[in-house]
């Protein structure tokens, strides 16, 4: 589905710009993103309207959480979504943000602070722009959620599961580090899977049915919906799902 151009974008993207990092500030995690030496890392490529970050960085706040989205009018959604969600004021009626204290932010970058702030930045680009400069072993997981399947014959290498995507992943994953994947597509789900072997990543865990009662308790009880995935469920479209790790000797 195409998403219609957002009214005023770039100067609401510019009021809540202290929440996004650059590709330059990416080699320099996680003290560039304002959180302590030290925190633990997690990455979502393709956070879409942001319900997962949002979600998961409130269950699991002992991580930080980098959202990379390409989309800026969509990663605008996303960042608004979480701005709210921490009580940093709303957008108002005409493209403004406005903070708790009442400011009206029309283009102007506001610094928040730190302690405000959260555990979620936002990367405004393509996943491989992030991906050059992100440090090795640095994450502890890695989400992919409802990536687009790139269906069209010759499309495979997109694919965000595909081997050379891997690769960067098995290089940027610390020691105990995970890839999660969610799809609704067997296709791109198989694709993975096969993917997956090809590069020697151990799969630890996979369902074709995320929501099914058969399912791990932990799994489901931790598990944090997407956007797409509630209207998918709410169609009858299972869910799959799987946790890998990189081969040995990567790191």
């Amino acid at each position: 589905m195409r998403n219609r151009k957002k009214k005023n974008g770039e100067n609401r993207l510019m009021n809540l710009s202290s929440l996004i990092i650059s590709a330059e500030e990416t080699d320099d995690l996680p003290s560039s993103a304002g959180f302590e030496t030290g925190t633990p890392l997690r990455l979502e490529i393709g956070c879409g309207k942001g319900d997962f970050i949002t979600g998961l960085a409130n269950k699991e706040p002992g991580y930080g959480y980098i959202a990379v989205e390409r989309v800026p009018d969509v990663a605008l959604i996303a960042i608004e979504k979480y701005a709210h969600s921490r009580g940093l004021g709303k957008l108002g009626d005409h493209g403004e943000w406005i903070t708790p204290d009442g400011i009206l932010l029309k283009g102007t970058r506001w610094d928040i602070p730190r302690e405000l702030s959260g555990n979620v930045r936002f990367f405004v680009g393509k996943a491989e722009e992030f991906l050059e400069y992100a440090p090795h072993d640095s994450f502890a997981g890695i989400y992919l959620n409802f990536s687009d399947p790139w269906t069209k014959k010759g499309y495979a290498s997109r694919r965000l599961t595909h081997p050379s995507y891997l690769k960067k992943y098995a290089s940027i994953l610390d020691r105990e580090g995970k890839l999660f994947v969610k799809t609704d597509n067997d296709g791109l789900f198989d694709f993975t899977l096969d993917s997956l072997d090809a590069e020697g990543w151990g799969v630890e865990y996979m369902t074709r049915d995320l929501h099914s009662p058969s399912v791990r308790a932990e799994i489901r009880t931790s598990n944090v919906m997407t956007e797409y995935e509630k209207k998918f469920t709410e169609q009858g479209i299972p869910i799959k799902y799987l946790i890998a790790s990189p081969p040995p000797g990567i790191i």
